[in-house]
């Protein structure tokens, strides 16, 4: 039997949002756009858009969650890995920037 690392509790960072609220409006907007082109996809099947439409407009979203996802990882590298680097924890935030990599990499 293979034995398999066991995941890691996330770093903290104490008495720190993880997400500044300056850039939670940043991701808010994405994730308003990116709700307004799913509820599209939603008109578009009950209008019987072509498929090509639909398929343009699933690429659109695809696009969009990857903006909202880049963002998301430019916050973590800024807030949580140069966090943990500076306090020590390196060889824990590599491996956790690893499995995120491959998270997001799938």
């Amino acid at each position: 039997m293979v034995s398999r690392p066991r995941p890691q509790a996330p770093l903290r960072i104490l008495n720190d949002a993880f997400v500044p609220d300056e850039r939670k409006g940043e991701l808010r907007a994405r994730l308003k756009r990116l709700r307004g082109q799913v509820e599209g996809l939603d008109r578009m099947l009950d209008g019987d858009r072509p498929c090509v439409e639909i398929l343009t407009q699933v690429a659109s979203a695809q696009e969009a969650l990857r903006g909202f996802g880049r963002l998301m990882v430019r916050n973590y590298l800024e807030r949580c890995v140069a966090t943990a680097v500076r306090e020590g924890r390196e060889e824990q935030v590599y491996d956790q920037l690893m499995e995120v990599i491959f998270k997001l990499t799938k």
